[in-house]
C-alpha cells in the first residue's frame, strides 16, 4: 500500500513547519510532535506508514523512541534526523532498526527520494505479506471445502475452469452454503494469487454508507470526512474484490458498479478525478437476479454483466451425502479450537444429523457441532447432544441407512474406537461385529434384491439365522 500519513517530530518549529508543509504538498497526511513524549502517544493511538523523527528531543530521544516504535508497531517504518554526522549515531539508529539516516541541513529532494524508496519498500513488503497469508489462507481453504457429491464436483471444476481468467463470475445459493468460501478459492487459484481479496457484505452496511465504502472519499465530503479513505475497490486494486449479497444493493449504486465494470474507474465521493482500477469482480446473492429483474430492482444490463458464469451452490438438504464428512471435519476443527480430546458422533445421534433439513446450510450445522462439544462432557455425542433437530422437508425419514455401506462402517467404527478406554481387552472385535452387523446385512439383502436364500449364500450363513437377524435387528430393505 501506498504511504499516506506521516509523523514529524522534532523539537524545533522551524523543521516541523517546513517538512509539514512539503509533505503536505505530496499529498500526504501529516501530524507532528515537539518531543518524543507526544510522538510516542500519537504512535500509539494512530496508524502511521512513516514517522520522521529528530535523535535529540526533550524526554525521550529519537533512538529511545525507534526501540518503542519497533516494539509497538514493527511494520512502521521511522526515519531519523540529526545534526551530528558521525559514525556513531549512524550505526546506532540502524541497529534499532531505523528505515533510513539523514543529517542536518538536507534538501527537500532527500526526504522526497526517501519516501519513494519507502513506498516501494512498502508496498513490497505489503505484497510478501499477503502473499504468505493468501498461501496459508488457500491451503486452509484447500481443507474447509468439504463435499465429495455430484453437487459439489460440479463446483470444483467450474472454479477450475474460471480461476485462470478475469471473467466475472456470480455466485448464487441460500445463506450458509459458502458463497465466499467459493469465492476465495477463485482468487487463490488466480493469476491475481498475492494481490488483494477484498470482500464486503452489501447487506451488512446502511444504504447510506455503502457508496463512501465502495469508493472512498476525499477529505470534507462530509461531515466527519476529517481525512481521505480509500474505498474497497481501490484497496482491492490488482486483486479481487468479492461483493456478497449484491442483490440488497440500492438501484443508484447498481449504476456505479455497473461503470466500474464498463470503464474500470471509480470516482470517490466528493472528488472529481476518476481513478484507473485493475479488479476482479466476484459476487453472490442468496436472492433469485432473475425475478428482481423482472420486479425491477436489480438492474437488467448489470445482471447479464455479472452473470457471465454463474456458480449455483446447492443447499445442504440437497446434498446428503457431504453430511458425515463435514460432520467429522467440524468435529475435529472445533476440538483443536477448544482444545479438548477429539470427540464423535454416535451412528444415533449420525441419524438424527441426517434427518435435519439444515434450513441454513453449513452454517447452522457448524454451530449446532460446535454447541454439542461445548455442553458435552462425553467423547461421543449422543442423540441427547442435539435436541430440537427436526426431519427434513415433507416429513421424510433420513438416517444413517442412507449412507454407504462403506460411509456407515466408518461412523460406526469410529464410535467404537471412540470408546476403547470404557471397554475391557478383547472387546474391540465383538463390539465392532455388533455395530456394522446391521448395515452389512441389509446392504447384501438389496444388492441381492431381498433374495434371502441367495443372501444367505452370499453372507456365509444358514437361511434361518439370516431371518433371525431381520427381526432381531429390525432390518428393513428393499425388494423388486
Amino acid at each position: 500500500m501506498p504511504l499516506e500519513r506521516i509523523l514529524v517530530a522534532d523539537d524545533e518549529e522551524s523543521m516541523r513547519w517546513v517538512l509539514s508543509r512539503a509533505l503536505k504538498k505530496k499529498g500526504f497526511a501529516v501530524d507532528t510532535a515537539h518531543d518524543g513524549a507526544e510522538a510516542l502517544t500519537m504512535i500509539q493511538r494512530q496508524n502511521y506508514d512513516l514517522a520522521i523523527l529528530d535523535i535529540k528531543m526533550p524526554g525521550i530521544s529519537g533512538l529511545d523512541l525507534l526501540e518503542r516504535v519497533r516494539e509497538l508497531k514493527s511494520d512502521l517504518l521511522v526515519v531519523i534526523m540529526t545534526a551530528e554526522a558521525s559514525m556513531r549515531n549512524a550505526v546506532e539508529a540502524m541497529k534499532r532498526g531505523a528505515y533510513d539516516y539523514i543529517t542536518k541541513p538536507f534538501d527537500l529532494d532527500v526526504i522526497d527520494a526517501i519516501i519513494e524508496k519507502a513506498g516501494r519498500a512498502r508496498e513490497m513488503t505489503s505484497q510478501v505479506s499477503s502473499l504468505k497469508e493468501e498461501l496459508k489462507d488457500r491451503y486452509q481453504l484447500e481443507k474447509t471445502i468439504i463435499g465429495n457429491s455430484p453437487a459439489m464436483r460440479d463446483v470444483y471444476k467450474t472454479i477450475g475452469k474460471v480461476a485462470p481468467s478475469d471473467i466475472t463470475v456470480l455466485i448464487q445459493g441460500e445463506s450458509g452454503t459458502g458463497k465466499e468460501l467459493i469465492a476465495r478459492a477463485i482468487h487463490y487459484n488466480s493469476r491475481r494469487l498475492g494481490k488483494p481479496f477484498v470482500a464486503l457484505n452489501c447487506a451488512a452496511i446502511p444504504k447510506e454508507l455503502l457508496e463512501a465504502e465502495l469508493f472512498g472519499f476525499e477529505k470534507g465530503a462530509f461531515t466527519g470526512a476529517t481525512d481521505r479513505k480509500l474505498g474497497k475497490f481501490e484497496q482491492a486494486n490488482g486483486g479481487t474484490i468479492f461483493l456478497d449479497e449484491i442483490g440488497d444493493m440500492p438501484l443508484d449504486l447498481q449504476a456505479k458498479i455497473l461503470r466500474v465494470l464498463q470503464e474500470r474507474e471509480v470516482t470517490r465521493t466528493g472528488g472529481s478525478q476518476s481513478l484507473t482500477v485493475d479488479v476482479r469482480i466476484v459476487a453472490a446473492t442468496n436472492q433469485e437476479l432473475e425475478e428482481q429483474v423482472r420486479q425491477k430492482n436489480f438492474r437488467e444490463d448489470l445482471y447479464y454483466r455479472l452473470n457471465v458464469v454463474p456458480i449455483n451452490l446447492v443447499p445442504l438438504r440437497e446434498r446428503k451425502e457431504d453430511v458425515p464428512l463435514l460432520v467429522e471435519y467440524f468435529l475435529g476443527k472445533i476440538c483443536a479450537e477448544l482444545e479438548v480430546p477429539m470427540k464423535h458422533c454416535s451412528p444415533e445421534a449420525m441419524g438424527v444429523i441426517m434427518a435435519h433439513a439444515w434450513p441454513g446450510n453449513v452454517r447452522e450445522l457448524e454451530n449446532t457441532i460446535k454447541r454439542a462439544v461445548i455442553l458435552s462432557s462425553d467423547l461421543m455425542l449422543t442423540v441427547a447432544d442435539f435436541p430440537g433437530l427436526q426431519p427434513g422437508r415433507g416429513g421424510e425419514k433420513v438416517s444413517t441407512d442412507d449412507l454407504s455401506l462403506e460411509g456407515i462402517v466408518d461412523i460406526k467404527l469410529r464410535s467404537c474406537l471412540a470408546n476403547m478406554d470404557k471397554m475391557e481387552a478383547g472387546d474391540l472385535y465383538d463390539m465392532v461385529l455388533q455395530q456394522v452387523e446391521r448395515p452389512l446385512i441389509r446392504f447384501v439383502l438389496e444388492k441381492c434384491r431381498g433374495n434371502q436364500v441367495k443372501a444367505a449364500d452370499v453372507l456365509g450363513i444358514n437361511r434361518n439365522t439370516l431371518r433371525k437377524k431381520i427381526q432381531e435387528l429390525g432390518i428393513e430393505f428393499k425388494k423388486d
